[in-house]
């Protein structure tokens, strides 16, 4: 399996707080990468840096198929083919589930502005073309039904897989989910496990997912990487990473027994 993203020496300081520290992280091609860890561990930290949100302190090298994308600015690492999601949703309410889509559409959008303006027969016929993908995306993640409706009247398991299938609107490569299961229920976490899965598999994306639903991670990652206070402490497959005393110290700390602990992270 060849690297897709390489991480080296991953660093960032906010002033006199270290959010990162040194973190290395090979993320290969096809693969679903779980990152993890307690809050404020640095996992949102190391999303924003990858995709230019922040800029990376001196020393840090981030590697996107094989090309140095670190500190570029975030619109030219999306044109790369890298997506992400937000922990906070950040959809347009006013606007309807489709048109959110098309926002996403702008990579794939080659003709000028003037073009635009006086609405020439190219222009109609890449608009056209481009709103039978995103329906034909919307059916595919369950939203069909939807697409007229204003988004700010979806509920938040269907928010979430408009942002998740705004994202996919870029058409990416590297797909990067920062938290999706916040605040769903657990029957929506398992409808977002397998729409991921579902388009994992259709459109051979590889996966970085920060979750803390454990349930999401272990069912769906190949490697998971666990961070804590900015440093990477563990990585592995789930079943090592799951009973890493490390890891469990982490989260838990040490006032409850190994096998506790263990029972806790499986359930």
């Amino acid at each position: 399996m060849s690297a897709l993203l390489e991480i080296s020496g991953l660093s960032k300081r906010f002033g006199g707080l270290v959010a990162l520290s040194n973190v290395a992280m090979t993320v290969g091609e096809g693969e679903v990468h779980g990152v993890i860890g307690p809050n404020g561990s640095g996992k949102s930290t190391l999303f924003n840096l990858v995709t230019g949100v922040y800029p990376a302190d001196p020393g840090s090298l981030v590697r996107f198929r094989g090309e140095d994308i670190t500190n570029r600015e975030p619109h030219e690492i999306s044109r790369r083919g890298l997506a992400r999601t937000f922990q906070l949703l950040r959809i347009f309410a006013e606007m309807t589930v489709i048109e959110n889509l098309l926002v996403g559409c702008h990579r794939q959008v080659d003709y000028s502005v003037g073009a635009a303006l006086f609405g020439s027969i190219g222009v109609r016929a890449v608009e056209r073309r481009l709103r039978g993908e995103m329906l034909d995306l919307l059916d595919f993640i369950g939203l069909a039904d939807f697409a007229e409706m204003p988004a700010g009247e979806l509920s938040i398991g269907q928010r979430r897989l408009l942002a998740l299938g705004r994202a996919m609107a870029m058409r990416p490569v590297l797909l990067m989910l920062d938290e999706p299961a916040a605040g769903l229920s657990p029957v929506n976490v398992d409808k977002l496990l397998e729409t991921v899965l579902a388009l994992k598999a259709q459109y051979r994306l590889t996966v970085i997912l920060v979750e803390h639903v454990m349930k999401l991670v272990m069912a769906s990652c190949d490697i998971v990487t666990v961070l804590d206070h900015g440093e990477k402490i563990a990585e592995g497959p789930p079943d090592a990473i799951r009973d890493d005393h490390r890891v469990i110290e982490a989260y838990l700390g040490k006032e409850m027994q190994d096998a506790e602990v263990r029972a806790f992270l499986r359930s």
